[in-house]
């Protein structure tokens, strides 16, 4: 499961992170594997801007789903201060953690200019990744601190040229959006990582009504013609949009997979079917908490039936 620490209007910015803590352990108690944690600076719709922080917050108010990043940006950040994060997030909470590995820039201009973020190419982001994992490793020009006792599973956050380097690298991919209906692309990254493949296919996924996606839908739309994010807002269908809003909720609708539980099974036996997904992450975000908790319930009930 991801959660990005979503804002609610009328809410402060601290319940999201707030929430998303209390969304790991009902997580954890449901028997979820994962809990991951994004990064989004300046965001107003997403509260959550130091992935380490909160990872650290998941692991101590948890004791044994694993517990990591969807992921860390690494054009915003040095190798070595990642490296030594992870280390201690592995020491605190041994056996745990998980890296994954992105290469997003800000939003917006003026958020790269305020993170002084590194380049971001093909080139620039394949000589940092080898970077940290030889920081990672124990094979890099100095030693991260503390020691680790054990591997940290990395992940990389990947779509076109950035899937075809996890499959050079022969590292586990977590893919979503257009790649997914590429099936021509997802059959490269296999052959190229071998018996490394790992493919971690994401998912927008809502048990429940799905007029509660609405109120994501409307926040992609915003995004689009407005140029910010926004707080999660309850869902009207009666809404007044303009028509490219509304197309853009219609896409957002149509791309989440929302229903009942018979609904939600099918559309997830075809997507593992379709892109032979070797596991699913999960991330939903609905104004509704008690319908968000009700939905990763639902679900937990649902994957747990042998899916």
């Amino acid at each position: 499961m991801l959660d990005r620490s979503r804002t609610r209007a009328g809410e402060p910015d601290a319940a999201a992170v707030r929430g998303t803590v209390a969304r790991a352990v009902r997580a954890e108690q449901l028997g979820y594997h994962r809990f991951w944690v994004a990064e989004h600076h300046a965001v107003p719709g997403i509260a959550s801007g130091s992935p380490p922080v909160l990872m650290a917050a998941v692991g101590a108010a948890t004791s044994r789903i694993r517990v990591g990043s969807g992921g860390i940006m690494l054009p915003n950040h040095q190798p070595l201060v990642v490296a030594e994060q992870v280390a201690l997030l592995e020491a605190l909470h041994p056996g745990r953690i998980d890296l994954g590995i992105g290469r997003s820039p800000g939003f917006t201009e003026p958020v790269r200019r305020a993170l002084r973020a590194g380049g971001a190419d093909d080139a620039q982001f394949r000589a940092a990744l080898d970077e940290l994992r030889s920081f990672l490793d124990g094979s890099g020009p100095v030693t991260a601190r503390p020691r680790l006792e054990h591997a940290v599973p990395l992940f990389l956050l990947a779509t076109g040229a950035g899937l075809r380097l996890a499959g050079d690298l022969g590292l586990p991919a977590v893919v979503g959006g257009p790649v997914l209906d590429d099936p021509a692309a997802l059959a490269d990254y296999r052959e190229r990582a071998g018996d490394a493949a790992h493919l971690v296919v994401s998912a927008d996924v809502l048990v429940g009504d799905p007029q509660l996606a609405l109120s994501e839908a409307w926040a992609h739309a915003a995004a689009r013609t407005t140029g910010e994010f926004p707080p999660l807002e309850p869902p009207d269908p009666h809404r007044v949009t303009t028509r490219r809003q509304r197309e853009t909720v219609d896409r957002a609708l149509a791309n989440a997979i929302a229903g009942d539980p018979d609904t939600v099974a099918e559309r997830l036996d075809d997507l593992v079917a379709r892109t032979g997904a070797d596991e699913l992450l999960v991330f939903s975000s609905t104004h509704d908490r008690h319908a968000q908790a009700d939905s990763d319930a639902a679900l937990a009930r649902l994957l747990g039936a042998g899916r």
